[in-house]
């Protein structure tokens, strides 16, 4: 695969300076220049201006000149104007208007959690101790940022966008409604549904396992019962436990621990999903929220105002 990584987002969003001290409480580090950062990940989230929250950038990392030609050749098969410079390209997303990068970058590597020890029927891994996860007291810091969700108006173009495209490899769909697509060995990078107007659903960040994906909801919501969406809950497509919040501005973030893994395309068979499995394998149903965020009206008000 040509691609290795999806290295950053930058949102759009009214206000700011509200949303950067909920993703600082989230757990990211602020850097320089405006940058948000995850231990593993470097400068992984960049807030900006904009009249309503949007998806404004996403950046992806590749190995070589040859990936970045090959990239280049794609997205000009699909008519789409292509910005070519020294170490990276630079497209336009057709339908939903985000910018997409891909840089020349060094791939990802993360130091191994801390192995925890988990006690169950005829395997005691854990003796007369308390276990690790009640005894962690510091704050939840995300290792990296796993992926980007966002709604298209034009779901099939926006997914030839990333597949015939960028070169993104379908991992699992939701018949009729969306695409779980990979750039990495991660289960999904990006996940593109069907909408009635382009928005960015959620972000997700990866923490080390389902304590810290607990933990971190739990210090996010003290004090913030509003912040609340959706979880403790697992995921089918992907396998991972999930927690979903939502910062100032609307968009919807995720923590997230246990991803399904695809390091051998050929062991990996992509299904069709339907009903609850699309979007969960347990936990409290989603909230009507959640598949319908409550300014979608709005979003889609603005949206034809600017035009």
């Amino acid at each position: 695969m040509a691609l290795h990584r999806l290295s950053s987002v930058t949102i759009g969003v009214p206000e700011p300076i509200a949303t950067r001290d909920y993703y600082t409480d989230f757990g990211l580090s602020p850097g320089p220049g405006g940058w948000l950062g995850t231990s593993d990940g470097g400068d992984q989230l960049r807030l900006v201006q904009a009249a309503t929250r949007r998806l404004v950038e996403i950046t992806l990392g590749a190995d070589t000149p040859d990936d970045l030609d090959a990239v280049a050749a794609r997205l000009r098969a699909l008519d789409l104007r292509v910005y070519r410079g020294e170490e990276s390209v630079m497209a336009e997303e057709p339908i939903a208007g985000f910018r997409t990068i891909v840089r020349i970058e060094d791939r990802l590597t993360q130091p191994a959690a801390a192995a925890t020890a988990y006690n169950g029927p005829g395997r005691i891994e854990r003796r007369g101790s308390r276990a690790p996860g009640v005894l962690r007291e510091g704050p939840v810091r995300p290792r990296k940022l796993g992926h980007v969700v966002m709604g298209s108006v034009d779901f099939e173009a926006t997914r030839r966008f990333f597949t015939d495209g960028l070169g993104f490899k379908v991992s699992d769909e939701i018949k009729g409604h969306g695409a779980f697509l990979r750039c990495s060995t991660d289960h999904h990078n990006v996940l593109v549904l069907n909408a009635p107007v382009n928005f960015l659903h959620h972000t997700s960040w990866q923490v080390d396992d389902i304590d810290e994906v607990g933990r971190g909801a739990s210090a996010m919501l003290e004090g913030n019962p509003e912040r609340h969406v959706w979880g403790l809950g697992r995921h089918h497509a992907g396998s991972n436990f999930f927690w979903y919040l939502k910062d100032p501005a609307g968009n919807f973030s995720e923590y997230y621990s246990d991803m399904d893994s695809i390091i051998d395309d050929q062991l990996w068979t992509p299904e069709t999903l339907e009903g609850a499995r699309g979007l969960f394998n347990w936990g409290p149903p989603p909230p009507p929220s959640f598949l319908h965020p409550e300014d979608l009206a709005a979003l889609m008000t603005g949206a034809h105002h600017a035009e």
